[in-house]
């Protein structure tokens, strides 16, 4: 069944261009200057309780903030941040810019989104891809320059959904591994185990209505409060 519903949504979308391609993988490279690899998400803090103690536990953990967490709202904004962009409609731009922030439960997450999406902004605006005047005043969001890029680009939604999430899942994945000893073929493993994870998590991103947007991960939520009053860390607080 999910197969089926896979095909049928990938048919129904133009491909990929090659340069829409390339300008996605620039976009989700880990190597991007924009600070995704300082912060954890509360992965340091349970990891470091002893709430994931191996790879199994670590992939679970994973799976449940990629199924339950990231496709039930920040999958549903990117689609329609992206919508704005190509429809020019700032108002909405800025609603969902707005509704995503709000969304982030501490302030570790809310600081991480800011931070992240500030220099996106900044080197976007460097790029000449998006110019000052097209980005919402104030705090702004990741998303919102990731889905001003992606229209720039030519990048559907679906794409750009699933490289978001590749991307989310490749700085996961580089926390654990420098956290504690898994290994590289280890964190290979997860990535391997995850990868319809990602593809079953955008299709259900994409169909969620306005009002089911939204979601609470208390453990990650816990994880990130403790987190800021962690004794001794590696990753932004």
């Amino acid at each position: 069944m999910a197969v089926t519903t896979i095909i049928t949504n990938k048919e129904s979308l133009s491909p990929l261009s090659d340069f829409g391609l390339l300008q996605l993988m620039q976009l989700t490279s880990p190597s991007l200057p924009i600070g995704g690899f300082a912060w954890s998400q509360g992965l340091e803090y349970a990891i470091d309780s002893g709430w994931l103690k191996n790879e199994t536990e670590t992939a679970e953990w994973l799976k449940g903030l990629i199924r339950d967490g990231l496709a039930n709202l920040d999958i549903p904004i990117l689609t329609r941040l992206v919508t704005a962009c190509e429809q020019n409609d700032f108002e909405q731009l800025c609603y969902w810019n707005d509704y995503l922030l709000a969304s982030r439960e501490t302030s570790e997450l809310h600081l991480e989104d800011c931070q992240m999406g500030l220099a996106l902004k900044k080197l976007l605006v460097d790029l000449q891809i998006i110019a000052e005047s097209d980005v919402p005043q104030g705090d702004v969001a990741y998303l919102t320059c990731f889905a001003l890029a992606a229209k720039h680009h030519g990048i559907d939604r679906r794409s750009a959904c699933i490289g978001f999430l590749w991307s989310w899942l490749e700085n996961q994945i580089a926390a654990a591994l420098k956290i504690f000893p898994l290994g590289q073929t280890a964190g290979q493993r997860i990535f391997h185990q995850l990868t319809e994870t990602i593809v079953s998590a955008t299709d259900h991103g994409l169909s969620v209505q306005g009002e089911a947007i939204g979601n609470s991960m208390p453990g990650q939520i816990m994880a990130s409060m403790l987190h800021e009053e962690q004794y001794s860390r590696l990753f932004r607080s």
